[in-house]
C-alpha cells in the first residue's frame, strides 16, 4: 500500500496549489463557498465582522474567461489530419477515431480543447492510449479488427491523477502510477472506491480499495497483464503541457487573488460608508438612543453631527483595482482586451490595437503547435502499435480570424499563377485550402477529398 500510494516530490509540491487554481478558474458558487480560504482577515478583525464580509464576498473571474477564450479561439477551426498510404483499414479507423476518440462521442477537437483548458489551469494534463480487453487472442490483424481489439482510444486524466513516475534520460516515462477515486451508492449507503493503475513499458497492474464509513478494505490486485503498447515498449501515458512560461493560471493567480481582496475591501468600505456614524460633541455622558425614529436632546453648548469618509482613498483603491485587472490581462498576453475607462488601450488607433492583437495571435499559434505535436505523437503511436502502413500529419490551428481565409486564398492563387512546374505543390496547396474551408466536415469526407486531389495529380 505504501509503495503504490507513494507520491512524487514534484506532485507533493503542487497538489496543495491545484484546488486553489481550480476554484479561481471555475469561480461562481464554487469559489464563493470557499471564500474564507482566500479573503484575508484584517489585523484584530472581530470574528462576526469577518464572517459577514465572507458572506458578502463576490468574485470577478477574469482568468477563467481568459482561459476559456484561448481554448475556444484556438479550436475555432479543427486541426487538419492528412493520411498518406494505401492502408484502407487504417484510414477508416483514424477517420472514425477523429469523430469519437474516447468512446464517449468526443471529437479530437473537443477532446483536446479540454486538454488545453486543463493544461492552462493545472500546468499539465495526461492522455493514455488504451485498447479494448477481450478474453481471447487474435491470430491475425484481420481478426483483431473483427474483435475490435485493435480499436485503440484515448483516455484523459487530470493533473492530480498521476501521483508518481520515473523518466529516462530522454524524458520519456519508464513507469507511471495513476490514482483515482469515485463515490458509489451501495444499498443506500455511500462508499468510496479508490483505484491505482501502474504502467511500465510492457505491463499494467490495477489495484482497488473500498472505503465504507472510514473503514477501508485491504488493497486488492484486480487486474494485470500486457497493455496495448507492450509491442513497441512504451508507457501508454503521455503528458501534455504548454510549458511553464505559458501556464496562464500560475502567472495570474496571485494577481487574481489580490484583485479579489482589494475589490471586496472596496465594496465593504463603500457599503459601510452608506451608514453614517453619529458624532456627539459634549462633556456629558451620552445615553440616548439614536435613529430615524428617535430624537436627540442636547445642551446649549453641545453639538451633534454625522461623519463619513471623504472618498480620497476610495478613488485610489478604484484605480488600484483597475490596474490589477489590466495586469491580469497583460500577463496573459491579452492587454488589448482589458478594456475599462482607465485602460491604456482606450485611446489607441485601430492599427495599434491590431498590432497588440498580433501578440495574442502568436501565443495562440504557440498553443496550436503544442496541440499539433501532441496529436501527432498520439496518432503515430497508435499507428505504430497497430502496425498500420500509413503516414499521419497534422496541420491547422494557426488562423483565428474569418478574414484570413480570403487573404490566404488570394495568396494561393498568386502562388499557383507563377507556373511552378510541380504537381505536388499544386496538390498540397489545394488540399490545404480545401481542408480549411471544410473544417466542420467529417474527417472521412475530408480524407476522401484529399485522396481525390492526390489521384488527380
Amino acid at each position: 500500500m505504501n509503495e503504490i500510494n507513494r507520491e512524487h516530490p514534484e506532485y507533493v509540491a503542487w497538489k496543495a496549489i491545484w484546488p486553489r487554481y481550480r476554484d479561481l478558474y471555475t469561480g461562481g458558487e464554487q469559489f464563493t463557498s470557499n471564500a474564507d480560504r482566500y479573503l484575508i482577515p484584517r489585523q484584530k478583525e472581530p470574528a462576526d465582522v469577518y464572517h459577514e464580509r465572507v458572506s458578502r464576498a463576490f468574485y470577478e473571474n477574469y482568468i477563467g474567461s481568459i482561459i476559456d477564450w484561448y481554448a475556444a479561439t484556438l479550436f475555432r477551426r479543427e486541426p487538419i489530419l492528412t493520411f498518406e498510404g494505401r492502408d484502407a483499414g487504417a484510414r477508416r479507423y483514424f477517420n472514425e477515431l477523429s469523430e469519437d476518440c474516447d468512446r464517449r462521442g468526443s471529437t479530437l477537437s473537443d477532446f483536446f480543447r479540454r486538454q488545453v483548458i486543463e493544461a492552462l489551469v493545472a500546468g499539465r494534463s495526461y492522455v493514455a492510449i488504451d485498447f479494448p480487453r477481450v478474453n481471447r487472442r487474435a491470430g491475425s490483424k484481420a481478426e483483431e479488427e473483427a474483435l475490435g481489439i485493435a480499436r485503440g482510444y484515448l483516455c484523459e486524466y487530470p493533473a492530480e491523477s498521476v501521483i508518481n513516475w520515473q523518466r529516462d534520460e530522454r524524458g520519456e516515462f519508464e513507469w507511471v502510477v495513476l490514482r483515482g477515486e469515485r463515490l458509489v451508492s451501495d444499498e443506500g449507503a455511500l462508499k468510496i472506491v479508490r483505484q491505482w493503475v501502474r504502467y511500465d513499458r510492457e505491463r499494467y497492474a490495477m489495484y482497488r480499495q473500498v472505503d465504507r464509513g472510514g473503514k477501508a478494505t485491504a488493497l486488492e490486485l484486480v487486474d494485470e497483464g500486457l497493455h496495448g503498447l507492450a509491442g513497441i515498449g512504451r508507457v501508454p501515458v503521455f503528458e501534455f503541457s504548454m510549458g511553464e512560461g505559458m501556464w496562464l493560471m500560475n502567472k495570474a493567480s496571485s494577481l487574481q487573488l489580490e484583485h479579489f481582496n482589494k475589490s471586496n475591501a472596496l465594496a465593504w468600505a463603500l457599503t459601510m460608508g452608506l451608514f453614517s456614524m453619529p458624532v456627539i460633541y459634549s462633556d456629558k455622558e451620552f445615553k440616548q438612543l439614536v435613529g430615524d425614529t428617535y430624537y436627540v436632546q442636547l445642551g446649549k453648548d453641545d453639538k451633534f453631527g454625522w461623519t463619513e469618509p471623504e472618498g480620497h482613498v476610495f478613488q485610489i483603491a478604484l484605480q488600484n483595482v483597475d490596474r490589477l485587472k489590466e495586469e491580469i490581462y497583460r500577463v496573459c498576453y491579452m492587454q488589448n482586451q482589458a478594456g475599462g475607462a482607465l485602460s491604456k488601450n482606450a485611446t489607441l488607433t485601430g492599427y495599434s490595437k491590431q498590432r497588440d492583437y498580433l501578440v495574442t495571435q502568436e501565443v495562440l499559434r504557440g498553443f496550436g503547435d503544442s496541440v499539433k505535436d501532441m496529436v501527432k505523437k498520439l496518432l503515430r503511436t497508435l499507428a505504430e502499435a497497430r502496425k498500420d502502413e500509413i503516414a499521419i500529419s497534422v496541420a491547422g490551428l494557426d488562423e483565428f480570424d474569418i478574414g484570413e481565409f480570403t487573404s490566404e486564398l488570394v495568396d494561393a492563387e498568386r502562388l499557383l499563377s507563377l507556373g511552378i512546374p510541380s504537381k505536388t505543390l499544386r496538390a498540397q496547396v489545394q488540399k490545404k485550402l480545401a481542408m480549411k474551408y471544410l473544417c466542420d466536415a467529417s474527417q472521412e469526407l475530408k480524407d476522401r477529398i484529399a485522396q481525390e486531389i492526390d489521384a488527380g495529380e
